[in-house]
């Protein structure tokens, strides 16, 4: 199940590759020099319905020395069939690339760090196949933030760090140091790193002490919950209410398809999707809320923006026709 900690571990990795290099020192390994990061994707699938994707797939070619991957891994808690299902993203990738891989969990708890590094073996008796060693980002391995100008030399990192010691005895002082350092930045900067840090803080006692440092007037994450977003919301549905006070109906309705439209754009911009004219006119015109709603549920998990449109039954007609619009028009509003 992909919780909010996922989402934000990997997304660290995936948009800000430059946390990478305090990750190698991290790991005790050399950081590659003046490498070039190429992100890959992290569908391990081979026949379906059987369905594996790693968190992130990073692709490493340091200028000097050989290419290899990192296979980045949220692990919240210890599960049964991880030690399998990482064997198999490590076969898999290593015969897809070509490449060594380097797996890497991310965990937040020093039981589950402990448990993550295995090793995972495939044996019988004295006889091992394979044998899988994670490395482990964890409470003892990444380093608490405890100078507020790191925070803005490297807020990847201060995030991250946030993230795997949320359940240390030191997070108020943590997060309050964070917020301190976050007042360097310029305010569209530091409404990302606030929010993207309570996304990946998940259900936490840590999240709630960060609520009450975060002040923000913007979402970049829809559907996660997030003050700004039930402030963004509540304003929301203010205004329809109001709309309905002053009878206007119709009127409420499309602005209630246009902020789901709105909705869909937004989180496959935040995800990195490429978003065509076309594409984007279809989304925006569409005034189907159900159709909306499946879209909106499904923004967070296709891999290109067609993929929404796909079992689409009315094809291309997400718009409606012009006769409908005709009829809808001539149709009087109840009061």
């Amino acid at each position: 199940m992909v919780t909010s900690t996922h989402e934000t571990s990997h997304r660290i990795f995936q948009d800000h590759p430059e946390v990478l290099g305090q990750i190698f020192e991290a790991l005790g390994l050399p950081p590659p020099v003046k490498a070039d990061i190429e992100p890959l994707t992290p569908d391990a699938t081979e026949i379906k319905p059987l369905e594996r994707r790693v968190d992130t797939v990073l692709k490493i070619e340091p200028s000097d020395g050989d290419s290899f991957l990192i296979a980045v891994e949220a692990q919240t808690k210890k599960a049964p069939d991880k030690g399998v299902n990482w064997a198999y993203y490590v076969s898999y990738l290593h015969a897809k690339y070509q490449l060594p891989v380097l797996l890497v969990a991310v965990c937040r708890n020093r039981s589950t760090a402990a448990w993550a590094k295995g090793p995972f073996e495939c044996r019988v008796g004295p006889w091992e196949t394979q044998v899988t060693r994670p490395f482990v980002l964890g409470p003892d391995t990444v380093p608490r933030i405890t100078d507020e100008s790191d925070v803005a030399r490297q807020p990847a990192l201060a995030t991250l760090s946030a993230i795997v010691h949320s359940e240390s005895e030191h997070i108020e002082a943590i997060l309050e140091l964070l917020a301190r350092g976050m007042r360097s930045f310029d305010k569209s900067t530091a409404l990302y790193w606030s929010e993207l840090l309570e996304v990946g803080l998940e259900n936490t006692p840590a999240r709630e002490l960060w609520r009450e440092l975060e002040k923000m007037v913007v979402t970049f994450f829809p559907g996660r919950g997030t003050v700004f977003e039930e402030a963004y919301l509540d304003g929301q549905a203010k205004g329809y209410a109001a709309g309905v006070a002053e009878g206007k109906a119709a009127a409420m309705a499309e602005g209630k398809a246009e902020g789901k439209a709105e909705g869909v754009l937004r989180i496959l911009e935040v995800r990195g999707l490429s978003v065509s004219d076309d594409v984007r006119e279809r989304i925006s015109a569409c005034t189907d809320l159900a159709r909306l709603d499946d879209w909106l549920d499904r923004s967070g998990t296709v891999e290109r923006a067609e993929e929404l449109f796909d079992g689409d039954p009315h094809g291309a007609g997400s718009q409606e026709s012009k006769e409908d619009q005709e009829t809808r028009s001539e149709t009087p509003v109840s009061e």
